[in-house]
């Protein structure tokens, strides 16, 4: 069957969504099958104007059993693009499913530790900024204020003791998305992240933060905005809400 002949050579995973992101996917891509242990990409590409399918579509004539490319129609935000990513991957028969930002803001290098992490007991494992003093490189302070306080926010409503509450670089176990009902997820943005975090939580999952240093891209175009923040702010206490009364 097709999913075993992926399931026997490579058990991870690596999604990386994508909006114009030509000026960094091929070096993270390379990046990512440069590592000593085995692992496989999934890009989820918005239908970038910059043609980065178009480059994916290109490296697959290199990697042809290690890369891999699901194009949406349009730019529909993070969160839906990771749930396509996972089901995809579940789908696949992978065992350890990770996020992954496509502008090096997250260290390739850095997926082996979250994956060790995961092999050694942890259901969900998160690349921490904070989890070891604050280590975040290029982003203005407000930025780092922002972020940081946003997770001591999150902390205080959900009772979740994680110390980056909106990390997007993360390894789960397939047994962690199997669980969680996907098709529930309702953020998009940076509330997306702390959703799944808390979905994860609330299901007793074991959660272990992995120190990382985060570096803020140097190419290409951040897709921060005003709403994705406003949604985070939101999100979290509507999330309380529903757990309280049984609508999660």
């Amino acid at each position: 069957m097709h999913t075993n002949i992926i399931h026997s050579m490579a058990k991870n995973i690596v999604i990386i969504p994508t909006y114009n992101e030509i000026e960094n996917i091929e070096t993270i891509i390379q990046a990512v099958f440069s590592l000593s242990t085995s692992f496989h990409v999934l890009i989820v590409d918005d239908n970038s104007p910059d043609q980065t399918a178009k480059k994916v579509r290109e490296l697959q004539e290199i990697f042809p059993t290690q890369l891999f490319l699901e194009l949406r129609t349009k730019k529909a935000g993070l969160g839906t693009a990771y749930v396509h990513g996972f089901k995809w991957a579940l789908s696949q028969g992978y065992d350890y499913i990770f996020e992954m930002d496509a502008d090096f803001s997250h260290n390739p290098n850095d997926l082996e530790k979250l994956l060790h992490a995961c092999e050694n007991g942890a259901d969900l494992a998160i690349g921490s900024r904070y989890s070891n003093g604050v280590n975040v490189v290029n982003w203005p302070l407000s930025r780092v204020l922002l972020s940081y306080f946003a997770s001591v926010y999150v902390r205080m409503i959900t009772g979740m003791k994680i110390a980056d509450a909106t990390a997007g670089f993360k390894c789960y176990k397939r047994q962690v998305l199997e669980t969680i009902n996907l098709d529930k997820i309702k953020f998009v943005g940076y509330a997306f992240q702390i959703e799944m975090k808390y979905r994860a939580f609330v299901n007793n999952f074991k959660i272990v933060e992995v120190p990382i240093i985060f570096t803020d891209r140097t190419k290409g175009q951040s897709k921060m905005s005003g709403g994705i923040i406003r949604e985070a702010v939101v999100g979290v206490i509507m999330l309380r809400f529903r757990k309280i009364f049984n609508r999660l």
